[in-house]
């Protein structure tokens, strides 16, 4: 089985983003501020959007199943207040859950928070508690930056974020630490301030002993951890002069990586710095990147042709990379997937 652990809903219909363009009008006029029962998508419309897109390139690159969240350009935590962030989270946690009932064999939701800048962490925890309870969601993302690319709330380390790490201790599902659009002019959203997050949020578990605090806390870093394995040797080297234990324990027992990395050299690069155990298949198809490269002829996001073409790894390591480490960070998609198994036999897991 090839499970892929970042999908975002980038193929949503239309009337998702007419919706929000209407809501955001309505944060300076509440009398044009629509309902959420204003929104109208029925099933057939959640079909075709994804029939026609992400299930279609599924079929063509050889993946399964699909860890689905809501898009990140459009969480946008940063606009409104936090009903404004409330109202729009449940959207479109909503439909991540209606595209996983629809296609129970290949899209597992995944939440987003409803996070808003200033706001106490913790007022996200209904939220946290509908999607995993009511929906099966079997992990959260988590943006560290609410203010959009201005940095305004403290480190993934503060005890400002510690509701949502006991929360998920006792639900026992990880985070993809993921940001959302930049509204600052000079970090490109995706070409900057995503790969800025990435290496920011292992630099600030680096710089902590928050691991310690919660030991079976599990992070998944994606975009392969941006900066993270290209420059491996200098956060060795920071952990050696804050006497911070060898990486492998002080992070890796808790820090995963995706393989969104979108050339060869690349994915060969993490896959020799970084242990097997700790990298994860993603591509975040119809995401970022989603062109063809001129130089391979293939879509950038192709990335199981990178796995594939990996000489550093074996067969044992993609089996890995491409099944069992998800399994064993998303205890609750190993679950479903062992309880989809029983229920084909006949018979409960």
């Amino acid at each position: 089985m090839i499970i892929d652990c970042h999908g975002h809903y980038t193929t949503a219909p239309k009337a998702l983003e007419d919706w929000r363009n209407k809501q955001i009008a309505g944060i300076k006029d509440s009398a044009a501020m629509p309902r959420a029962a204003d929104l109208k998508i029925g099933d057939d419309e959640l079909r075709e959007s994804i029939e026609t897109n992400q299930l279609k390139l599924m079929r063509q690159r050889g993946s399964d199943v699909t860890l689905f969240s809501p898009r990140a350009s459009f969480m946008a935590h940063h606009i409104g207040d936090f009903e404004v962030s409330s109202t729009w989270a449940a959207i479109c946690n909503e439909l991540c859950f209606r595209v996983s009932e629809l296609f129970p064999d290949h899209f597992v939701p995944v939440a987003m928070l409803p996070q808003s800048p200033g706001v106490d962490p913790a007022s996200c925890i209904p939220e946290m508690e509908k999607c995993v309870r009511e929906y099966g969601c079997v992990g959260i993302n988590l943006n560290p930056d609410p203010s959009g690319g201005h940095w305004t709330a403290p480190p993934l380390s503060d005890r400002h974020w510690f509701p949502i790490y006991e929360k998920m201790v006792e639900y026992d599902i990880p985070a993809m630490i993921h940001v959302s659009t930049s509204c600052n002019p000079c970090f490109h959203t995706t070409g900057a301030h995503y790969l800025n997050a990435d290496t920011t949020a292992f630099m600030q578990c680096l710089t902590s002993d928050l691991f310690r605090e919660f030991p079976t806390l599990r992070f998944t870093i994606p975009h392969g951890g941006g900066a993270v394995p290209y420059h491996w040797g200098r956060f060795r080297g920071l952990a050696q002069e804050m006497k911070k234990p060898l990486l492998t324990e002080h992070l890796l027992n808790n820090i995963f990586f995706d393989t969104c990395v979108y050339h060869q050299p690349g994915i060969d690069l993490l896959n020799t710095v970084i242990p097997v155990k700790n990298v994860l298949f993603a591509s975040e198809m119809i995401g970022a990147v989603r062109g063809i490269d001129p130089e391979t002829g293939h879509f950038y996001d192709d990335t199981r042709r990178y796995i594939e073409a990996c000489a550093k790894l074996s067969e044992a390591d993609r089996e890995q990379i491409y099944e069992l480490n998800a399994r064993r960070v998303f205890p609750r998609l190993d679950a479903r997937l062992k309880a989809q198994i029983g229920l084909v036999g006949g018979s409960a897991a």
